[in-house]
């Protein structure tokens, strides 16, 4: 075996087991810490496949802003150390369902899809082209998108602070 393809095992290792955890454990800011080590595993990954501009953009957007917020939000509404209360069978039961049917439907979704070569030539990863790209009105360009992305990260923004609103509220009472 390669050393690049350990790299690739470890990384996908960290990432999944990351996941897992997040989702699995019952104290809130472990959860978030879990999450954390899970997208630096992504972005590991992205580094290991030499897409350094998007690993960049995956440490600084979710890494450093999504987490980091969610971090903040945990802090401003409750007590870091509590547990979480156990969940009902049925809610985890449906949490389950959930998760399987989306599989399902992404798994149908890649076998239904079929995957073409494109005409686009080779655009070399440089700083100026993904820019260019990104910020591009034309066919390949991908300025939609990356509006999408802004309105996600201001509704994040603001579903936080909303929450550390209602519960100051709450506290008052």
């Amino acid at each position: 075996m390669e050393g690049s393809t350990i790299i690739f095992y470890m990384l996908a290792l960290l990432s999944l087991l990351s996941a897992v955890l997040a989702v699995t454990t019952r104290q809130i800011f472990r959860a978030a810490i879990y999450l954390l080590f899970s997208l630096i595993g992504i972005a590991g990954l992205y580094f290991w496949l030499q897409y350094e501009f998007i690993a960049a953009v995956q440490i600084v957007i979710y890494v450093g802003g999504i987490v980091v917020l969610i971090i903040f939000s945990i802090f401003l509404t409750q007590a870091t150390g509590e547990k979480l209360p156990k969940q009902k069978y049925g809610s985890q039961l449906f949490a389950v369902l959930a998760a399987f049917c989306g599989f399902t439907v992404t798994v149908l979704q890649l076998f239904k899809y079929s995957f073409k070569q494109t005409d686009l030539p080779h655009v070399e990863p440089t700083v100026s082209n993904i820019g260019n790209m990104m910020l591009g009105l034309t066919e390949n360009g991908y300025a939609l998108p990356f509006e999408v992305v802004s309105i996600l990260l201001l509704a994040a923004m603001v579903g936080c602070i909303v929450i550390a609103l209602k519960n100051k509220s709450l506290k008052k009472v």
